[in-house]
């Protein structure tokens, strides 16, 4: 957790993201918490071709979109795609035109943050995001139950 310093008092949320594609679909899982432990989580089934990266791309700014919703002024976000955090950290090289316009746009997004952070994590740091992104990738999502679902 970050600690907060005079300039910037404003509370601390957590995001985590995953995406998942397989024989089934592909999703995305969101999970993101208040600085009071208020969870707010959501499945998104998406109905058009996406590689494993691309989800895992859709996930982040699907989390993104959702924090700034909720007002969310300082973020810890967590991903355990190696790939998509170093790519928005500028560390990998990117790989075509379709994952720079992924890349650019995250950024965009994370700038509209007061403070944001992404963090590489294992992906079992990762169970509840990773489990909704499955549940998302299911082509009947109905079977999301209360958990709140969209199709993309």
């Amino acid at each position: 957790m970050e600690v907060q310093n005079e300039e910037n008092c404003s509370p601390w949320w957590t995001l985590y993201v995953d995406g998942a594609v397989n024989s089934k679909g592909a999703g995305a899982g969101v999970v993101l918490l208040s600085p009071e432990g208020h969870r707010l989580q959501s499945a998104i089934h998406f109905d058009f071709y996406v590689t494993n990266n691309d989800a895992e791309y859709e996930a982040l700014i699907a989390g993104l979109k959702l924090a700034l919703e909720m007002k969310v002024e300082n973020l810890n976000n967590y991903s355990d795609s190696v790939l998509v955090v170093w790519h928005i950290r500028g560390g990998f090289q990117d790989r075509g035109p379709r994952i720079d316009l992924y890349i650019r746009y995250s950024q965009e997004l994370m700038k509209k943050f007061k403070e944001v952070h992404l963090e590489q994590i294992p992906r079992s740091e990762n169970s509840n995001a990773n489990a909704l992104a499955k549940l998302g990738s299911e082509k009947e999502v109905t079977l999301l139950g209360f958990i709140p679902s969209e199709v993309q």
